[in-house]
């Protein structure tokens, strides 16, 4: 099952969410631990060219999933998830944030007021056996720069998914 379509037209705004959707040619539950299961996510999340490496994870709520993002050219950047709340196999709330190795929130390297945390929530519904993904991304206890910051990079950060996403489909047609 390699196909997989793109949600259609440019991303849904409400304020300062980003709406990304996106069909997947998978069973939800093939989707679902593509998310949840720390050998299958190292096999597509990030960006294109970027290796990952899983360094903690802990699925439940209040647990964190700490990774390590290679570029290319050796640089490394950090990132964590912390769960809120885990429905399999149809939801998924986590706040994602940059991050040291060390699992601290930082600033994101691009951009200094970019919000320190996002409220991330991905819906999984299985239609005629693909997956209609949606994930929804919003700050929290973020200032005016940082809400203001986050609505202006809505389009790059919705380009940046369908790449991570192209990956999600070529992992979910291997699997």
């Amino acid at each position: 099952m390699a196909d997989s379509t793109p949600g259609a037209g440019p991303p849904e705004t409400a304020g300062d969410e980003l709406v990304i959707a996106r069909t997947f040619a998978a069973r939800r539950e093939l989707v679902w631990q593509a998310w949840t299961e720390p050998e299958r996510l190292a096999r597509w999340w990030g960006p294109k060219g970027y290796a990952i490496a899983v360094v903690r994870f802990e699925l439940r709520p209040g647990g964190t999933l700490l990774y390590r993002l290679r570029q290319p050219d050796g640089t490394e950047m950090w990132g964590k998830f912390v769960y809120r709340e885990i429905a399999a196999p149809e939801r998924l709330s986590f706040v994602s944030s940059f991050a040291d190795q060390d699992g601290h929130t930082v600033r994101a390297p691009f951009n200094p007021d970019w919000p320190l945390e996002i409220l991330n929530t991905l819906t999984l519904h299985e239609q005629n056996g693909a997956t209609a993904l949606t994930l929804r991304g919003e700050p929290i206890n973020a200032t005016a720069d940082e809400r203001r910051a986050f609505r202006e990079w809505h389009e790059s950060v919705q380009q940046g998914f369908a790449g991570t996403f192209e990956q999600l489909a070529d992992y979910l047609a291997e699997a």
